[in-house]
């Protein structure tokens, strides 16, 4: 059933307000339907065009208007361009394809004798489908040794045996490493495409209906917070060009969001798990999560059968995702075939907790599946790589650059990144255990995820995209599209992408990162395009000062940074300079980016009432 049909109006914050209403109550669904294509699609009830805060928005209203009909902003005159934020979607898809179907595109290209990401991904799948499940996570781990949850490894499954059908020499064992068949990499580009279109759009459309429709957002607001969120630069320029699949986990992360917003918890679990299941990074949001399901179990009263259902489900679907993995064990240890044929039938300590392992039967029945479990965490878990492996830009690599971490011990760096990252984000978690409200678990998970990106181990480039989701998704909330929310996800974003900009640059994609960054700024009404969204309506406030001031700092230093970068060499003794500058801005934006979203978060929840203190400070005066 369509809810009651409302003509809306606008303010410049792009919040809006009912000015009319066209039906009351309960209607009969064919009559709305036949009111709601009226109201869009003819000329008598169509939402006039000056209600549009095309200063906000330049292009997403100037399609709108497409859509209406409006005669200033059809492009042919004629009306019949009626697609509303579609011509975006589909900007998306034919630039996207540009990109995917590019041969020289990756990292890794002619560049043996690892060919990058690429291989690495068409090595799993090699991987999967012709050896035994036994040894998945135990084959030649010099050359891209799977590193990544079950989830990938069946994922990878899959596509080789797809893979497999149309060529089977792509998936050769060992002779095909390093094929850069040109029809080989027009598959590898079209399993990101199929697998992001079958489960992060879906989510993400499914995700911003519920959230608008919680918070009682316009459709309008919902297809340009949408749009905004499928057109995130980061995201189309990484995943269809590095074969990173990471939106099919961000995918199941939204899925398990969307879940929560509709109050079914276990769904919400089973979706995170999978989540975790596909890609280890998702950990950045789960103390979040795991705070906020906590939360809802004992706020505000006990509800001991959720919080047993919750576990239940849990252990159950982390089960089921190990199941084949362990099942996979038992069988092979059945035919007789060795999970590490290189030892010869000769025994070797687990990779974790070695101490132990002579206190293990290795001939036990139980012993392949101690063996499986042991090795898929010890890959999944890389401490032995060392605080870091690239110029990324968090706290340790900036820190880097003054003192010079690979000095100290490995341990000793572990405890340090452990601490810190435990202290940044327990203040989040806190205020999301207390205050388990739905509406603030976007910018709670953001936080997280800003916190573990900024001091965790391991951290990569690519990272970022896991702070910048459900910050992003914040555009889809109340007030969302107000200029002090848009203008932080803007800078965000923009932030992100440019931080990225040295990893895009080594394929060739200086010109993408322009386009598709300058239109997503275009679309919201950001900096560099517009700089309408630091224009204060009515009396001017410390925090709108301040946020412009910090902004347009760090949009100027990025903007000097890319001509620097573009037109002067570094000098001899230091190759490295314009990308440890943009380490250093890059980590103390991204550390400006997690307080404001702690700072949300806190003055959302109203944990802390400043207007009892405001109260008290008048009568004191």
């Amino acid at each position: 059933m369509l809810p009651a049909l409302r003509l809306l109006s606008f303010d410049d914050n792009g919040r809006t307000f009912p000015s009319q209403t066209s039906a009351e109550g309960q209607e009969d669904e064919q009559w709305q339907r036949g009111l709601l294509h009226r109201a869009v699609h003819s000329q008598p009830h169509r939402l006039e065009s000056t209600s549009i805060p095309t200063r906000s928005f330049p292009l997403a209203s100037a399609q709108l208007g497409v859509a209406m009909g409006d005669p200033a902003n059809d492009l042919n005159g004629s009306g019949l361009v009626q697609m509303g934020s579609w011509p975006l979607g589909i900007f998306r898809y034919v630039y996207s394809r540009k990109l995917a179907f590019r041969a020289d595109n990756f990292l890794g290209f002619q560049n043996p004798p690892m060919h990058g990401d690429y291989e690495a991904q068409r090595h799993w799948m090699e991987v999967t489908t012709q050896l035994p499940i036994s040894q998945w996570y135990f084959h030649d781990l010099e050359w891209w040794g799977l590193d990544y949850p079950p989830l990938t490894a069946y994922h990878s499954w899959v596509l080789g045996k797809v893979g497999g059908f149309i060529d089977p020499s792509w998936f050769a064992l060992l002779t095909s490493r390093g094929l850069e068949d040109p029809i080989l990499k027009v598959f590898m580009r079209a399993t990101v495409i199929v697998s992001e279109y079958l489960v992060y759009i879906p989510a993400a459309v499914i995700f911003v209906r519920r959230l608008t429709k919680l918070q009682g957002i316009s459709s309008w607001n919902a297809s340009i917070a949408l749009t905004a969120i499928l057109m995130q630069p980061g995201t189309i320029l990484i995943d269809h060009v590095h074969f990173q699949y990471n939106t099919v986990m961000l995918g199941l992360v939204l899925a398990s969001m969307s879940s929560v917003l509709a109050g079914r918890f276990m769904w919400s679990c089973v979706f995170f798990v999978l989540a975790l299941g596909f890609k280890q990074m998702a950990l950045y949001y789960a103390p979040a999560m795991f705070a906020y399901l906590l939360g809802v179990c004992l706020f505000p009263r006990i509800n001991l059968p959720r919080f047993l259902g919750i576990a239940v489900v849990t252990v159950t679907a982390f089960a089921l995702l190990l199941l084949p993995l362990v099942l996979g064990a038992l069988y092979d240890a059945r035919l007789g075939i060795d999970a590490r044929p290189d030892l010869h039938g000769r025994f070797a300590p687990l990779p974790i907790f070695s101490e132990y392992s002579y206190l293990i039967n290795f001939k036990a029945w139980y012993y392949p599946i101690l063996q499986q479990l042991a090795q898929m965490i010890h890959r999944v878990f890389p401490f032995a790589r060392g605080l870091f492996e690239d110029k990324v830009a968090n706290f340790w690599c900036a820190l880097n650059v003054v003192i010079k971490l690979r000095k100290y011990p490995s341990e000793l760096l572990q405890r340090a990144s452990l601490l810190a990252t435990l202290v940044a984000i327990t203040p989040p978690c806190f205020v999301i255990f207390v205050k388990p409200r739905k509406e603030l678990l976007p910018v709670a998970l953001s936080a997280t995820a800003w916190a573990f990106f900024l001091f965790s181990f391991q951290v990569h480039e690519k990272s970022v995209l896991l702070p910048l989701m459900p910050m992003t998704v914040l555009l889809a909330g109340k007030h969302g599209l107000s200029k002090n929310v848009r203008a932080w996800v803007g800078f965000a974003n923009l932030l992100g992408v440019w931080t990225m900009f040295p990893l895009l640059e080594r394929v060739d994609l200086r010109i993408p990162y322009y386009v598709l960054s300058l239109l997503w700024a275009y679309f919201l009404g950001l900096p560099p395009t517009s700089l309408a969204v630091y224009s204060q309506d009515g009396q001017p406030t410390w925090a709108g000062f301040a946020t412009t001031t910090i902004h347009s700092i760090f949009y100027l230093a990025m903007a000097a940074w890319h001509v620097a970068e573009g037109f002067l060499f570094p000098p001899q003794s230091k190759p490295d300079l314009w990308v440890v500058i943009n380490v250093g801005i890059g980590a103390v934006g991204f550390g400006i980016c997690y307080l404001w979203c702690l700072w949300s978060l806190v003055m959302e929840s109203g944990i802390v009432d400043f207007s009892k203190a405001e109260k008290k400070k008048a009568k004191a005066q």
